[in-house]
């Protein structure tokens, strides 16, 4: 038959036609037989050739072991019996992972920050309004005498670390401060020593606190002029003045528009250089300067203000006589402790804690709060986390830093700040529109810098380094869950210290964050491979390991599931996953390569009649084989799904594999007649004989949440299994076009030159496909993170990492074909042991 034209533009329609009706009866099922078996008549003799089409379905795959799994917070012990010494050491760990989770559950609902003895000091030297000779906050100066440490110094001091700048500079603050109120002679004289010792850091280039050039200098300054007499060499001292001159002179001649965000933020090393005046526009409603109490103590300091005085009454009354060096901060800390459980895969163990602290950010949000609006990191954070977990966010509300120029203007910007840089691109790829100018904007200039960032020596140095490099190269649309959780493990920076004006720490608990995640990794690894013992067994159980044209993906197959279903508790989803994504395997193997096509036929007959068939009904031995593997496994998996959702479902997964061998026999019918369909007949089939339905629809009975069959039958539950398969066909097909056109079959891309009549080339209609990848997914996208539908966000969750395991599989090559190029990905999650460092 000649190739049939397409006239007009050359678009992939995506029809919703092509929807599988989850509803279908056996009556339906019968009559569809009909029109295959019409169709079986005109069928050309076999050609030999291997579709990979639909085996994308195999890549999704999971197991339940036959035993259930250990508790969580237990190491699995792999050993067939455990020793009763083990006892005790099960205890102990329980009660440790215990104290974990209670830490972490106390800083979710309260968090607490190291107090800063350098913004502290800087309290401490604000006098009383109406009498300059007492302070205004004495308790601040009692604190700094009652918290210098052995060595003289004052910060945060950890053992066995050398001295830093932050040290220095939080020193010689306490230092100036006991000055200024002639108190703590035996202070003043310990803290000048560890100084003199320690002098040479300031000169160094190495972990410089921000604007330090510029604050220390003056504080050595004030300190001279105060009568503090420190035993340094004039030259080190004209060294350290030398930094601030050559950093005044930069700043003069910096004409960027985030100089003045910056000099307002150091303000306590300029001092009456400032512009007050201009400066105060930097102020917020709650009468601090960039939420830093040292910068607020110095602008009541140096230019007097009755609301910034209020801001520092607020700190001593909520802190009493010691202070952070941020603060309000507890949004961003909570933000910043929701992302990381979610990063290393332990976030379900704190859901209701973390549902509440994102209701609190989406109200923040609407409200368009300071504490949100105005720390660009918090914002993008707030947006990613918000928008990924359903809440409905605009990208409006980062239009502030939408272009290049009004980030360059903020304070982050100014000193681009990596965190942030990160943080804005990662939300930049939530993008639900063809059509989003802000996060397309903020996309493209946030990848350059990140580019750039990765070139630095400062930056290659610093924990964030690894995180950059996996988010550039693996876009969150084209990761497995698990290999994530694993990366993030293995990169976490437990110790999470952020470096300011000066530094500051959680109270431990990012330590605590990560021995949860480590206990969990690899208590699950040991599931896991037991599991997949188990899987292997039943494969050789039905002879499935006999059947020469079927293709033995096991550890592929999976890798997606273990990869993707993580929790320890949810094996029978598992099993049911990976069962039912070899079997698809060999069906479609069959279809391709292995059956005649009475043989095919055979086998759809077989499914039709279902408990009505009998032995003499099967054509050869490998229809034999494959339908008996078929029906025991599904009928094991629909009483067992049955029983979970208290309904029968069992011809729910029977209809689903009956849809999805009539997909891919149209296929098979196609190729043996040299039929070469039109674009909509080809993307309406592509939804059932891409074979997900008899994959994903099971598996969903079994995640431990009641599936309503008037969701099974809801537009929305069909339109997701639509988007799903369309995007993962039309991926598979994008990378594997040459081999099957080298077999004589066609997929989307000969299609699309065809029936263009010759006028399109290869490069033209990869280019086609891959914008309706892009639409597709989108359009997927915004179906899952949106609240309140039909579809629960347990079951919509899965459609997405289906679909975000296509990407995986198929972003660069043809990997589930691939006899090598999944082994290390498989490696990492199932065997091999995590690599962190004590």
């Amino acid at each position: 038959m000649a190739p049939r034209r397409l006239t007009g533009r050359h678009t992939i329609v995506l029809p919703a036609a092509a929807v599988y009706q989850s509803g279908l009866t056996s009556r339906s099922r019968h009559q569809e037989a009909n029109s295959s078996r019409l169709s079986l008549t005109r069928a050309a003799e076999h050609t030999s050739s291997t579709s990979l089409s639909s085996t994308n379905a195999c890549h999704l795959a999971a197991f339940r072991g036959r035993r259930r799994p250990p508790p969580l917070h237990w190491i699995c012990v792999r050993s067939r019996k455990i020793s009763s010494s083990h006892a005790y050491v099960r205890q102990k760990a329980n009660q440790g992972y215990k104290e974990r989770k209670d830490v972490i559950r106390k800083q979710l609902n309260n968090p607490e920050l190291s107090l800063s003895s350098y913004d502290t000091a800087w309290m401490a030297l604000v006098p009383l309004p109406r009498s300059p000779s007492s302070p205004c906050f004495p308790g601040c100066v009692e604190w700094i005498l009652q918290n210098q440490h052995d060595n003289g110094s004052w910060g945060i001091h950890e053992a066995d670390s050398s001295a830093k700048k932050d040290l220095l500079l939080s020193t010689l603050a306490c230092v100036v401060a006991l000055k200024k109120w002639n108190i703590g002679l035996e202070h003043i004289r310990r803290g000048l020593s560890f100084i003199e010792r320690n002098i040479s850091i300031a000169m160094n280039k190495i972990d410089t606190p921000i604007g330090f050039d510029i604050i220390f200098p003056s504080l050595l300054s004030t300190a001279i002029g105060i009568g503090l007499e420190l035993t340094i060499p004039q030259t080190d001292v004209d060294g350290i003045l030398h930094l601030r001159e050559e950093e005044l002179k930069r700043l003069a001649g910096d004409k960027s528009c985030g100089k003045d965000a910056y000099m307002a933020y150091i303000a306590e090393g300029l001092g009456n250089q400032l512009d007050w005046n201009e400066t105060m526009k930097f102020q917020r409603k709650n009468g601090s300067f960039f939420d830093s109490p040292s910068t607020t103590a110095a602008s009541v300091i140096f230019n007097y203000d009755e609301k910034a005085l209020q801001y520092l009454d607020l700190l001593v009354s909520h802190f009493g006589s010691a202070v952070p060096t941020v603060y309000p901060i507890n949004i961003q800390f909570q933000l910043s402790l929701v992302d990381s459980l979610q990063k290393v895969g332990i976030y379900k163990q704190f859901s209701s804690e973390i549902n509440d602290i994102l209701d609190m950010t989406y109200s923040l949000w609407l409200q368009r709060d300071e504490k949100i609006v105005l720390d660009i990191t918090t914002c993008a954070m707030a947006f990613r986390l918000l928008r990924m977990n359903g809440y409905d966010v605009s990208s409006d509300g980062m239009s502030h830093v939408a272009e290049l120029s009004s980030f360059t203007s903020s304070l982050k910007g100014y000193l681009n700040d990596t965190k942030c840089i990160l943080e804005l691109y990662k939300a930049s790829k939530l993008c639900l529109s063809e059509d989003d100018v802000i996060l397309d904007n903020i996309a493209i200039w946030s990848a350059s810098l990140l580019k750039e960032k990765l070139c630095s020596n400062e930056v290659q140095r610093e924990p964030i380094f690894a995180e950059v490099v996996h988010a550039l190269e693996f876009p969150f649309y084209a990761t497995l869950e698990r290999l994530d959780h694993r990366c993030n493990i293995e990169n976490f920076d437990a110790r999470s210290a952020q470096m300011q004006k000066t530094e500051y720490l959680p109270y431990g608990v990012f330590q605590d964050i990560l021995a949860l995640a480590v206990e969990d990794f690899t208590t699950c690894q040991s599931i896991y491979q037991d599991e997949l013992l188990h899987l292997d067994s039943w494969v050789k159980e039905h002879g499935l390991d006999q059947l020469k044209f079927a293709r033995q993906k096991l550890p592929y197959i999976y890798l997606s599931a273990a990869a993707n279903i993580c929790e320890p508790e949810l094996s029978d989803a598992r099993s049911s996953l990976t069962k039912n994504a070899v079997l698809t395997t060999v069906v479609d193997d069959f279809f391709d390569v292995g059956g005649s096509i009475e043989e095919l036929g055979n086998l759809i007959s077989l499914v039709e009649k279902w408990d009505g068939h009998n032995e003499e009904d099967f054509y050869s031995e490998e229809v034999k084989i494959v339908f008996s593997a078929l029906y025991s496994t599904v009928n094991q998996l629909g009483a067992m799904a049955s029983t979970l959702q208290n309904r029968d479902v069992r011809e729910h997964m029977i209809d689903a594999w009956l849809h999805a061998m009539r997909g891919t026999m149209t296929e098979a019918v196609w190729q043996r007649s040299q039929y070469v369909p039109t674009i909509e007949e080809y993307m309406k089939n592509a939804v059932p004989s891409y074979l997900m339905g008899p994959i994903l629809f099971p598996t969903l009975y079994f995640l431990r949440e009641n599936l309503k069959a008037t969701v099974v039958k809801d537009h929305e539950y069909n339109e997701l299994y639509r988007l799903m398969s369309t995007c993962g066909r039309l991926l598979n097909d994008s990378q594997s076009f040459e081999r099957e056109g080298s077999e004589g079959k066609l997929n989307i891309v000969h299609l699309l030159i065809l029936h263009s009549g010759g006028s399109m080339s290869m490069e033209d209609a990869l280019g086609v496909v891959h914008k309706s990848i892009d639409t597709c997914r989108k359009d997927l996208q915004k179906l899952v993170f949106r609240k309140g539908s039909v579809v629960p966000r347990t079951f919509k969750k899965r459609f997405w990492n289906i679909c975000q395991t296509n990407f995986v599989y198929y972003r660069e090559t043809d990997g589930f074909s691939s006899p090598t190029s999944l082994n290390s990905l498989v490696n990492a999650v199932i065997n091999e042991p995590l690599k962190v460092p004590n």
